[in-house]
C-alpha cells in the first residue's frame, strides 16, 4: 500500500519508518492498513539502553519493508504513550491492525527480532504461552518481605529500573534529586517483581511510581517530595540521612 502524502518517512532509513510527531499522524498511518504488522518503539533520549534498541529498530525496518515502523518518543508524544500504559522506555509493541501481538520491555533484542521474524512469516497467534507459575506465597508473607525492603536503609527508593539505568522519566527526576540533596539512598526495581509492585501500592494507598521511604515510612510520590524541597520540609524528614 503507498504511503500518505503528508507524511514523510525518515531519509535514513527506508520508507516503512516514521518518527512520530503528532497523534493525528500516528493514528492515521497505523489505520491506514488493518491487516498489516506494525512495530511501535517508544523511547527516550536520556536512556541509553534505547540507543541500542532504536539501532535494532531501524534495521529490521530495512530488513522487513512490509512492516511498518513507527518510532514515538515517549514523553513528547504523552497521549500515544498513554493510551499504550507505557511506563518504561524502551518498550516495543507489535500490532496487527490495532490488535497487540506481542510486547518487549526492555533492551531486548533477540526478543524483538524474533518476534518480529515470527509475526511477519505469518505464523502468529494472539495467545500467549502462560507464565511459568511464580512461588507461593501468602498475603502476609508478601507484606513481610515489601517492609524488610522498606528497611533496608534509611532510604530506600522504588523505582522503574536502577538509578544508572532509569527505566522512566519520573524515576530519573527522582534519584536526580535525592542525588542533588545529597542523600545516600538504596533502591528496588519494581518492574523485577510484579508482586512487590501490586502490593506495595496496597501498603501504603499510593497508586504510581517512584515512592520515597524513609526509615521504613513512606513518604510521598515525586510530586510530594519535590515540594518538600522547595517548602524546606525535605532536610527535616531526610536530615538524619544527608
Amino acid at each position: 500500500m503507498a504511503q500518505a502524502n503528508d507524511f514523510s518517512a525518515s531519509p535514513t532509513t527506508t520508507s516503512n519508518f516514521y518518527e512520530i510527531t503528532s497523534t493525528e499522524q500516528f493514528q492515521d498511518l497505523l489505520s491506514a492498513d488493518l491487516n498489516r504488522v506494525s512495530l511501535i518503539n517508544f523511547w527516550a533520549p536520556w536512556a541509553d539502553p534505547c540507543k541500542q534498541m532504536n539501532e535494532v529498530v531501524i534495521e529490521l525496518a530495512k530488513k522487513y519493508p512490509q512492516v511498518l515502523v513507527l518510532q514515538v518518543e515517549a514523553e513528547e508524544q504523552e497521549e500515544i504513550s498513554a493510551s499504550f500504559e507505557v511506563e518504561s522506555v524502551p518498550m516495543v509493541l507489535l500490532l496487527r491492525g490495532h490488535t497487540l501481538l506481542d510486547k518487549v520491555v526492555g533492551a531486548d533484542a533477540p526478543k524483538l527480532t524474533n518476534a518480529i521474524a515470527k509475526y511477519v512469516s505469518g505464523v502468529s497467534t494472539l495467545s500467549t504461552p502462560p507464565s511459568p507459575p511464580g512461588r507461593e506465597e501468602s498475603e502476609e508473607q508478601l507484606e513481610e518481605r515489601i517492609r524488610q525492603i522498606m528497611k533496608k536503609s534509611k532510604v530506600v527508593l522504588f523505582m522503574k529500573g536502577s538509578p544508572d539505568n532509569p527505566r522512566c522519566g519520573f524515576s530519573r527526576k527522582a534519584v536526580g534529586l535525592l542525588r542533588e540533596q545529597k542523600v545516600t539512598f538504596t533502591h528496588f526495581d519494581i518492574l523485577e517483581d510484579e508482586a512487590v509492585r501490586q502490593g506495595l501500592k496496597k501498603i501504603n494507598d499510593w497508586p504510581t511510581y517512584p515512592q520515597f521511604i524513609v526509615e521504613g515510612t513512606f513518604v510521598g510520590g515525586l510530586d510530594i517530595v519535590t515540594e518538600m524541597v522547595a517548602n524546606g520540609e525535605f532536610q527535616d524528614v531526610f536530615k538524619s540521612t544527608a
